[in-house]
Protein backbone atom coordinates (compact mmCIF):
# COMPACT_ATOMS: atom_id res chain seq x y z
CA UNK A 1 0.00 0.00 0.00
CA UNK A 2 1.40 3.43 -0.97
CA UNK A 3 1.03 6.88 0.58
CA UNK A 4 -1.59 9.36 -0.49
CA UNK A 5 -0.43 11.39 -3.45
CA UNK A 6 -0.98 15.07 -4.13
CA UNK A 7 -0.83 17.17 -7.25
CA UNK A 8 2.17 17.20 -9.50
CA UNK A 9 4.02 20.50 -8.97
CA UNK A 10 4.76 20.70 -12.68
CA UNK A 11 1.16 20.14 -13.73
CA UNK A 12 -0.71 23.13 -15.16
CA UNK A 13 -4.01 23.99 -13.48
CA UNK A 14 -6.81 26.49 -14.03
CA UNK A 15 -7.00 28.79 -10.95
CA UNK A 16 -10.23 30.54 -9.96
CA UNK A 17 -11.07 33.38 -12.29
CA UNK A 18 -11.34 35.97 -9.50
CA UNK A 19 -9.89 36.59 -6.02
CA UNK A 20 -13.41 36.57 -4.63
CA UNK A 21 -13.73 32.83 -5.27
CA UNK A 22 -10.96 32.12 -2.73
CA UNK A 23 -13.13 33.41 0.15
CA UNK A 24 -16.27 31.42 0.96
CA UNK A 25 -19.59 33.14 1.55
CA UNK A 26 -19.62 32.36 5.27
CA UNK A 27 -15.97 33.32 5.90
CA UNK A 28 -15.20 35.75 8.74
CA UNK A 29 -13.36 38.01 6.26
CA UNK A 30 -16.74 38.92 4.81
CA UNK A 31 -17.99 39.80 8.30
CA UNK A 32 -14.99 42.07 8.82
CA UNK A 33 -15.54 43.66 5.41
CA UNK A 34 -19.25 44.24 6.04
CA UNK A 35 -18.50 45.82 9.43
CA UNK A 36 -15.80 48.24 8.29
CA UNK A 37 -17.81 49.33 5.22
CA UNK A 38 -20.68 50.72 7.30
CA UNK A 39 -18.45 52.70 9.70
CA UNK A 40 -18.40 56.49 9.64
CA UNK A 41 -14.62 56.89 9.83
CA UNK A 42 -14.80 60.68 10.08
CA UNK A 43 -17.19 60.55 13.04
CA UNK A 44 -15.03 57.96 14.79
CA UNK A 45 -11.99 60.23 14.41
CA UNK A 46 -9.73 58.21 12.11
CA UNK A 47 -6.76 59.90 10.53
CA UNK A 48 -7.10 60.22 6.75
CA UNK A 49 -10.86 59.69 6.99
CA UNK A 50 -11.01 62.43 4.37
CA UNK A 51 -8.51 62.66 1.53
CA UNK A 52 -6.78 65.98 0.83
CA UNK A 53 -6.47 67.31 -2.67
CA UNK A 54 -2.69 67.39 -2.62
CA UNK A 55 0.16 65.15 -1.52
CA UNK A 56 0.63 61.40 -1.59
CA UNK A 57 -2.61 59.43 -1.54
CA UNK A 58 -3.14 57.64 1.83
CA UNK A 59 -4.49 54.16 2.40
CA UNK A 60 -8.19 53.90 3.22
CA UNK A 61 -8.41 53.62 7.05
CA UNK A 62 -11.19 51.06 6.58
CA UNK A 63 -8.79 48.70 4.87
CA UNK A 64 -6.11 49.25 7.50
CA UNK A 65 -8.66 48.59 10.27
CA UNK A 66 -9.79 45.42 8.52
CA UNK A 67 -6.17 44.26 8.28
CA UNK A 68 -5.67 44.74 12.03
CA UNK A 69 -8.94 43.03 12.96
CA UNK A 70 -8.00 40.05 10.79
CA UNK A 71 -4.53 39.99 12.35
CA UNK A 72 -5.80 40.07 15.93
CA UNK A 73 -8.34 37.35 15.11
CA UNK A 74 -5.52 35.13 13.85
CA UNK A 75 -2.87 35.92 16.52
CA UNK A 76 -0.88 38.23 14.24
CA UNK A 77 -0.25 41.61 15.90
CA UNK A 78 3.20 42.63 14.65
CA UNK A 79 3.19 45.21 11.85
CA UNK A 80 5.97 43.34 10.04
CA UNK A 81 4.07 40.07 10.16
CA UNK A 82 0.90 41.81 8.97
CA UNK A 83 2.91 43.20 6.05
CA UNK A 84 4.01 39.65 5.21
CA UNK A 85 0.39 38.49 5.34
CA UNK A 86 -0.57 41.01 2.64
CA UNK A 87 1.98 39.38 0.32
CA UNK A 88 1.23 35.69 0.90
CA UNK A 89 -2.22 35.27 2.48
CA UNK A 90 -5.05 35.08 -0.07
CA UNK A 91 -7.67 36.02 2.53
CA UNK A 92 -5.77 39.20 3.41
CA UNK A 93 -5.26 39.96 -0.29
CA UNK A 94 -9.05 39.78 -0.71
CA UNK A 95 -9.62 41.97 2.33
CA UNK A 96 -7.02 44.55 1.20
CA UNK A 97 -7.96 44.48 -2.52
CA UNK A 98 -4.39 43.41 -3.23
CA UNK A 99 -2.82 46.47 -1.56
CA UNK A 100 0.49 45.94 0.23
CA UNK A 101 1.32 48.72 2.73
CA UNK A 102 4.76 48.64 4.35
CA UNK A 103 5.22 47.80 8.03
CA UNK A 104 5.78 51.43 9.06
CA UNK A 105 2.45 52.49 7.54
CA UNK A 106 0.71 49.59 9.28
CA UNK A 107 2.35 50.46 12.62
CA UNK A 108 1.49 54.16 12.28
CA UNK A 109 -2.20 53.37 11.78
CA UNK A 110 -2.46 51.75 15.23
CA UNK A 111 -0.45 54.58 16.83
CA UNK A 112 -2.30 57.44 15.12
CA UNK A 113 -5.82 56.11 15.77
CA UNK A 114 -5.66 54.97 19.40
CA UNK A 115 -8.77 56.95 20.39
CA UNK A 116 -10.69 55.96 17.25
CA UNK A 117 -10.03 52.27 17.92
CA UNK A 118 -11.82 52.41 21.26
CA UNK A 119 -14.71 54.27 19.63
CA UNK A 120 -14.86 51.47 17.04
CA UNK A 121 -15.05 48.89 19.82
CA UNK A 122 -18.02 50.81 21.27
CA UNK A 123 -19.59 50.91 17.80
CA UNK A 124 -19.41 47.13 17.54
CA UNK A 125 -20.92 46.75 21.02
CA UNK A 126 -23.82 49.00 19.95
CA UNK A 127 -24.34 46.85 16.84
CA UNK A 128 -24.35 43.65 18.94
CA UNK A 129 -26.91 45.20 21.27
CA UNK A 130 -29.21 45.80 18.31
CA UNK A 131 -28.79 42.13 17.37
CA UNK A 132 -29.90 41.12 20.88
CA UNK A 133 -26.56 39.64 21.93
CA UNK A 134 -26.38 41.56 25.23
CA UNK A 135 -28.66 40.53 28.07
CA UNK A 136 -28.06 43.88 29.83
CA UNK A 137 -29.19 42.39 33.16
CA UNK A 138 -26.14 40.55 34.50
CA UNK A 139 -22.59 41.93 34.26
CA UNK A 140 -19.34 40.60 35.74
CA UNK A 141 -16.24 42.70 36.35
CA UNK A 142 -12.68 41.52 36.84
CA UNK A 143 -9.21 42.66 35.88
CA UNK A 144 -6.38 41.09 33.91
CA UNK A 145 -2.76 42.14 34.28
CA UNK A 146 -0.76 42.24 31.05
CA UNK A 147 2.98 42.80 30.78
CA UNK A 148 4.18 46.13 29.40
CA UNK A 149 7.04 46.86 27.00
CA UNK A 150 9.32 47.56 29.96
CA UNK A 151 11.68 45.10 31.62
CA UNK A 152 12.27 44.87 35.35
CA UNK A 153 15.82 46.21 35.00
CA UNK A 154 14.42 49.42 33.49
CA UNK A 155 11.99 49.98 36.36
CA UNK A 156 13.12 51.97 39.40
CA UNK A 157 11.75 52.53 42.88
CA UNK A 158 13.23 54.00 46.05
CA UNK A 159 14.89 50.77 47.22
CA UNK A 160 16.47 49.99 43.85
CA UNK A 161 17.88 53.51 43.41
CA UNK A 162 19.22 53.78 46.96
CA UNK A 163 20.94 50.38 46.67
CA UNK A 164 22.53 51.37 43.36
CA UNK A 165 23.66 54.74 44.76
CA UNK A 166 25.31 52.95 47.67
CA UNK A 167 27.08 50.58 45.30
CA UNK A 168 28.28 53.44 43.06
CA UNK A 169 29.56 55.48 46.01
CA UNK A 170 31.53 52.45 47.20
CA UNK A 171 33.12 51.97 43.77
CA UNK A 172 33.90 55.70 43.47
CA UNK A 173 35.68 55.59 46.83
CA UNK A 174 37.76 52.61 45.72
CA UNK A 175 38.71 54.30 42.45
CA UNK A 176 39.71 57.48 44.29
CA UNK A 177 42.03 55.39 46.47
CA UNK A 178 43.34 53.68 43.33
CA UNK A 179 44.04 57.06 41.77
CA UNK A 180 46.25 58.02 44.73
CA UNK A 181 48.53 55.05 44.17
CA UNK A 182 48.11 54.59 40.39
CA UNK A 183 51.86 54.72 39.72
CA UNK A 184 52.80 52.16 42.38
CA UNK A 185 53.28 48.44 41.95
CA UNK A 186 52.45 45.81 44.58
CA UNK A 187 53.63 42.21 44.60
CA UNK A 188 54.81 42.38 40.98
CA UNK A 189 51.35 43.22 39.61
CA UNK A 190 51.13 46.50 37.72
CA UNK A 191 48.03 48.54 38.61
CA UNK A 192 45.92 50.44 36.04
CA UNK A 193 47.31 53.77 34.87
CA UNK A 194 45.96 57.12 36.06
CA UNK A 195 44.20 57.76 32.71
CA UNK A 196 42.22 54.50 32.89
CA UNK A 197 41.24 55.15 36.50
CA UNK A 198 40.11 58.70 35.68
CA UNK A 199 37.97 57.44 32.77
CA UNK A 200 36.30 54.83 34.98
CA UNK A 201 35.83 57.41 37.73
CA UNK A 202 34.17 59.84 35.30
CA UNK A 203 31.78 57.12 34.12
CA UNK A 204 30.83 56.21 37.70
CA UNK A 205 30.22 59.85 38.62
CA UNK A 206 27.96 60.27 35.60
CA UNK A 207 26.02 57.18 36.63
CA UNK A 208 25.73 58.52 40.17
CA UNK A 209 24.38 61.85 38.89
CA UNK A 210 21.85 59.92 36.77
CA UNK A 211 20.63 57.91 39.77
CA UNK A 212 20.46 61.02 41.96
CA UNK A 213 18.16 62.52 39.33
CA UNK A 214 16.05 59.37 39.44
CA UNK A 215 15.91 59.61 43.22
CA UNK A 216 14.45 63.12 42.98
CA UNK A 217 11.85 61.96 40.48
CA UNK A 218 10.92 58.96 42.63
CA UNK A 219 10.30 61.26 45.60
CA UNK A 220 7.61 62.97 43.51
CA UNK A 221 6.29 60.08 41.35
CA UNK A 222 6.80 57.02 43.58
CA UNK A 223 8.26 54.79 40.85
CA UNK A 224 9.66 55.20 37.33
CA UNK A 225 9.51 53.03 34.22
CA UNK A 226 12.25 54.13 31.85
CA UNK A 227 10.86 52.60 28.63
CA UNK A 228 7.09 52.82 29.13
CA UNK A 229 6.55 55.76 31.51
CA UNK A 230 2.92 54.84 32.27
CA UNK A 231 3.57 51.21 33.25
CA UNK A 232 3.83 50.21 36.91
CA UNK A 233 5.08 47.29 38.98
CA UNK A 234 2.34 44.80 39.86
CA UNK A 235 1.87 41.18 40.73
CA UNK A 236 0.61 39.27 37.72
CA UNK A 237 -2.29 37.00 38.64
CA UNK A 238 -2.23 36.54 42.42
CA UNK A 239 -0.05 36.55 45.52
CA UNK A 240 1.94 33.53 44.40
CA UNK A 241 3.03 35.03 41.06
CA UNK A 242 6.12 37.07 40.39
CA UNK A 243 6.20 40.85 40.18
CA UNK A 244 6.43 42.42 36.74
CA UNK A 245 5.92 45.77 35.01
CA UNK A 246 2.56 46.04 33.31
CA UNK A 247 -0.99 47.36 33.15
CA UNK A 248 -4.20 46.34 34.88
CA UNK A 249 -7.12 46.09 32.43
CA UNK A 250 -10.50 46.44 34.15
CA UNK A 251 -13.10 44.55 32.11
CA UNK A 252 -16.91 44.31 32.25
CA UNK A 253 -18.44 41.26 30.54
CA UNK A 254 -22.13 40.65 29.81
CA UNK A 255 -23.68 37.48 31.21
CA UNK A 256 -25.73 36.40 28.17
CA UNK A 257 -23.06 35.46 25.61
CA UNK A 258 -19.91 36.56 27.50
CA UNK A 259 -19.28 39.54 25.23
CA UNK A 260 -17.09 42.36 26.53
CA UNK A 261 -19.22 45.37 27.47
CA UNK A 262 -16.44 47.88 28.20
CA UNK A 263 -12.94 48.15 29.64
CA UNK A 264 -10.51 50.60 31.19
CA UNK A 265 -6.71 50.35 31.16
CA UNK A 266 -5.18 51.40 34.50
CA UNK A 267 -1.71 51.29 36.02
CA UNK A 268 -3.01 50.61 39.54
CA UNK A 269 -2.44 47.02 40.67
CA UNK A 270 -5.37 47.07 43.12
CA UNK A 271 -9.01 46.55 42.07
CA UNK A 272 -10.36 48.34 45.14
CA UNK A 273 -12.29 51.45 44.18
CA UNK A 274 -12.87 50.40 40.54
CA UNK A 275 -16.32 48.79 40.85
CA UNK A 276 -18.39 51.99 40.76
CA UNK A 277 -16.39 53.38 37.85
CA UNK A 278 -16.92 50.22 35.79
CA UNK A 279 -20.61 50.14 36.75
CA UNK A 280 -21.00 53.67 35.41
CA UNK A 281 -19.24 52.77 32.15
CA UNK A 282 -21.46 49.70 31.70
CA UNK A 283 -24.64 51.69 32.41
CA UNK A 284 -23.63 54.32 29.90
CA UNK A 285 -22.83 51.94 27.05
CA UNK A 286 -25.81 49.64 27.72
CA UNK A 287 -28.16 52.61 28.26
CA UNK A 288 -29.83 50.99 31.28
CA UNK A 289 -30.79 52.27 34.72
CA UNK A 290 -29.39 49.30 36.59
CA UNK A 291 -28.28 45.66 36.49
CA UNK A 292 -26.81 42.92 38.70
CA UNK A 293 -23.05 43.29 39.05
CA UNK A 294 -20.77 40.40 40.06
CA UNK A 295 -17.21 40.93 41.32
CA UNK A 296 -14.61 39.09 43.39
CA UNK A 297 -13.23 40.05 46.80
CA UNK A 298 -10.67 42.42 45.30
CA UNK A 299 -13.51 44.87 44.62
CA UNK A 300 -14.84 44.75 48.18
CA UNK A 301 -14.77 48.45 49.01
CA UNK A 302 -17.53 49.76 51.25
CA UNK A 303 -17.84 53.25 49.78
CA UNK A 304 -17.64 51.90 46.24
CA UNK A 305 -20.31 49.25 46.81
CA UNK A 306 -22.58 51.75 48.58
CA UNK A 307 -22.25 54.14 45.61
CA UNK A 308 -23.22 51.32 43.20
CA UNK A 309 -26.25 50.34 45.28
CA UNK A 310 -27.40 53.97 45.51
CA UNK A 311 -27.09 54.23 41.71
CA UNK A 312 -29.38 51.29 41.00
CA UNK A 313 -26.72 48.59 40.56
CA UNK A 314 -27.34 45.40 42.55
CA UNK A 315 -23.98 44.08 43.72
CA UNK A 316 -22.82 40.58 44.57
CA UNK A 317 -19.26 40.86 45.86
CA UNK A 318 -17.36 38.25 47.86
CA UNK A 319 -16.35 39.38 51.34
CA UNK A 320 -12.59 39.01 51.90
CA UNK A 321 -11.34 36.97 54.82
CA UNK A 322 -10.47 38.97 57.91
CA UNK A 323 -7.20 38.65 59.79
CA UNK A 324 -6.66 36.03 62.52
CA UNK A 325 -8.82 36.48 65.59
CA UNK A 326 -7.53 36.60 69.14
CA UNK A 327 -6.92 33.17 70.63
CA UNK A 328 -8.24 34.32 73.98
CA UNK A 329 -10.76 36.97 74.93
CA UNK A 330 -13.56 38.63 72.97
CA UNK A 331 -13.36 39.35 69.24
CA UNK A 332 -15.30 41.85 67.16
CA UNK A 333 -17.73 39.12 66.01
CA UNK A 334 -18.73 38.49 69.64
CA UNK A 335 -20.45 41.90 69.69
CA UNK A 336 -23.98 41.76 68.21
CA UNK A 337 -25.31 44.80 66.36
CA UNK A 338 -28.91 45.85 67.07
CA UNK A 339 -30.19 47.75 64.03
CA UNK A 340 -33.33 49.04 65.78
CA UNK A 341 -31.47 50.78 68.59
CA UNK A 342 -28.28 51.44 66.59
CA UNK A 343 -26.11 49.90 69.30
CA UNK A 344 -23.93 46.87 70.02
CA UNK A 345 -24.51 44.27 72.74
CA UNK A 346 -21.27 43.00 74.28
CA UNK A 347 -20.75 39.34 75.39
CA UNK A 348 -21.45 40.42 78.98
CA UNK A 349 -24.86 41.86 78.00
CA UNK A 350 -23.95 45.56 78.18
CA UNK A 351 -25.17 47.99 75.51
CA UNK A 352 -22.56 50.02 73.59
CA UNK A 353 -24.20 53.19 72.28
CA UNK A 354 -23.26 55.45 69.37
CA UNK A 355 -20.59 57.96 70.48
CA UNK A 356 -19.83 59.90 67.31
CA UNK A 357 -18.17 59.49 63.90
CA UNK A 358 -14.47 59.15 63.21
CA UNK A 359 -13.30 60.92 60.09
CA UNK A 360 -10.97 59.08 57.65
CA UNK A 361 -7.43 58.86 59.03
CA UNK A 362 -4.20 57.00 58.22
CA UNK A 363 -5.78 55.11 55.33
CA UNK A 364 -8.83 54.09 57.37
CA UNK A 365 -12.36 54.88 56.20
CA UNK A 366 -14.96 56.95 58.00
CA UNK A 367 -16.56 54.93 60.79
CA UNK A 368 -19.06 55.23 63.65
CA UNK A 369 -17.89 54.74 67.27
CA UNK A 370 -19.77 52.66 69.86
CA UNK A 371 -18.81 52.41 73.54
CA UNK A 372 -20.11 52.18 77.13
CA UNK A 373 -17.50 53.77 79.38
CA UNK A 374 -19.37 53.22 82.66
CA UNK A 375 -20.06 49.54 82.03
CA UNK A 376 -16.47 48.84 80.96
CA UNK A 377 -15.15 50.52 84.08
CA UNK A 378 -17.02 48.07 86.31
CA UNK A 379 -16.82 44.98 84.03
CA UNK A 380 -14.87 42.02 85.55
CA UNK A 381 -14.08 40.74 82.02
CA UNK A 382 -12.39 43.93 80.83
CA UNK A 383 -8.95 42.25 80.66
CA UNK A 384 -10.34 39.60 78.26
CA UNK A 385 -11.88 42.30 76.11
CA UNK A 386 -9.21 44.99 75.74
CA UNK A 387 -5.93 46.25 77.13
CA UNK A 388 -7.36 49.79 77.38
CA UNK A 389 -9.73 51.23 79.96
CA UNK A 390 -12.77 50.58 77.76
CA UNK A 391 -13.74 48.69 74.58
CA UNK A 392 -14.69 50.72 71.52
CA UNK A 393 -16.36 49.18 68.45
CA UNK A 394 -15.94 50.86 65.06
CA UNK A 395 -18.59 50.40 62.37
CA UNK A 396 -18.16 51.68 58.81
CA UNK A 397 -20.65 54.37 57.86
CA UNK A 398 -21.65 52.23 54.88
CA UNK A 399 -21.81 48.99 56.89
CA UNK A 400 -25.63 48.75 56.62
CA UNK A 401 -25.31 48.50 52.84
CA UNK A 402 -22.44 46.03 53.14
CA UNK A 403 -24.52 43.81 55.43
CA UNK A 404 -27.26 43.68 52.79
CA UNK A 405 -24.75 42.87 50.02
CA UNK A 406 -23.04 40.20 52.16
CA UNK A 407 -26.38 38.54 52.91
CA UNK A 408 -27.37 38.69 49.23
CA UNK A 409 -24.07 37.13 48.14
CA UNK A 410 -24.41 34.31 50.67
CA UNK A 411 -27.99 33.56 49.57
CA UNK A 412 -27.40 33.72 45.79
CA UNK A 413 -24.36 31.46 45.64
CA UNK A 414 -25.45 29.89 42.35
CA UNK A 415 -25.74 33.32 40.75
CA UNK A 416 -22.41 34.46 42.16
CA UNK A 417 -20.66 31.34 40.84
CA UNK A 418 -21.48 32.51 37.31
CA UNK A 419 -19.00 35.35 37.73
CA UNK A 420 -15.99 33.18 37.05
CA UNK A 421 -17.55 31.48 34.04
CA UNK A 422 -18.55 34.83 32.53
CA UNK A 423 -15.44 36.95 32.88
CA UNK A 424 -12.68 34.34 32.99
CA UNK A 425 -13.90 33.06 29.64
CA UNK A 426 -12.63 36.27 28.05
CA UNK A 427 -9.24 36.23 29.80
CA UNK A 428 -8.73 32.55 29.03
CA UNK A 429 -9.32 33.16 25.32
CA UNK A 430 -7.24 36.33 25.05
CA UNK A 431 -4.24 35.25 27.15
CA UNK A 432 -4.13 31.46 27.11
CA UNK A 433 -5.57 30.66 23.65
CA UNK A 434 -4.52 33.72 21.63
CA UNK A 435 -1.33 34.29 23.60
CA UNK A 436 -1.77 38.04 24.16
CA UNK A 437 0.37 38.23 27.30
CA UNK A 438 2.35 41.39 26.52
CA UNK A 439 1.51 44.72 24.93
CA UNK A 440 3.38 45.78 21.81
CA UNK A 441 2.70 49.51 22.30
CA UNK A 442 4.00 51.88 24.96
CA UNK A 443 2.07 54.47 26.92
CA UNK A 444 -1.45 54.22 28.34
CA UNK A 445 -3.27 55.81 25.34
CA UNK A 446 -1.62 53.45 22.84
CA UNK A 447 -2.10 50.45 25.13
CA UNK A 448 -5.81 51.38 25.35
CA UNK A 449 -6.03 51.33 21.55
CA UNK A 450 -4.33 47.94 21.44
CA UNK A 451 -6.72 46.57 24.06
CA UNK A 452 -9.67 47.91 22.04
CA UNK A 453 -8.44 45.93 19.03
CA UNK A 454 -8.06 42.79 21.15
CA UNK A 455 -11.55 43.00 22.64
CA UNK A 456 -13.07 44.00 19.29
CA UNK A 457 -11.54 40.86 17.75
CA UNK A 458 -12.79 38.76 20.68
CA UNK A 459 -16.35 40.12 20.39
CA UNK A 460 -16.34 39.64 16.61
CA UNK A 461 -15.12 36.05 16.84
CA UNK A 462 -17.67 35.32 19.55
CA UNK A 463 -20.49 36.88 17.52
CA UNK A 464 -19.43 34.96 14.40
CA UNK A 465 -19.45 31.67 16.33
CA UNK A 466 -22.85 32.38 17.91
CA UNK A 467 -24.53 32.99 14.57
CA UNK A 468 -22.70 30.15 12.84
CA UNK A 469 -23.95 27.70 15.48
CA UNK A 470 -27.46 29.08 14.89
CA UNK A 471 -27.05 28.56 11.12
CA UNK A 472 -27.23 32.30 10.35
CA UNK A 473 -24.84 33.94 7.88
CA UNK A 474 -23.81 37.43 8.90
CA UNK A 475 -22.53 38.84 5.61
CA UNK A 476 -22.49 38.19 1.88
CA UNK A 477 -20.58 39.72 -0.99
Amino acid sequence: MSYKTGLDKQQLSLLPASLDEYVSEDHICRVINAFIKQLDMNKLGYKYAECKGTGCRPYDPRMMLGLYIYGYLHRVRSSRRLRDETERNVEVMWLMDGLRPDDKTISNFRTDNKGALKATFHEFVAMCRQLGLYGEELEATDSVKIKAQNSLKNHYNKTVVENELGRLEGKISRYLEELDRADKEEEGEKRPGAAAVKAALKYLQERKAEYEGLNERIAAEGEISAIDPDARMMRNGGDGRKLDVGYNVQTVVDGKYHLVTDFEVTNCSSDSGELYKMSQKAKEILEVEGFTHLADKGYYNGEDIAACEADGVTCLVAEPKTGPEKAKGFNHRDFAYDRETDSYICPCGNQLEYRGTKKPWNGRKESRRYANYAACKKCPQISACTSCRYREILRLSCQDTLDIVDERTRKDKELYRQRQAIVEHVFGTVKAVWGYRQFLCRGKPKVTGETALTYLAYNMRRTFNIFREAGIKLAFG
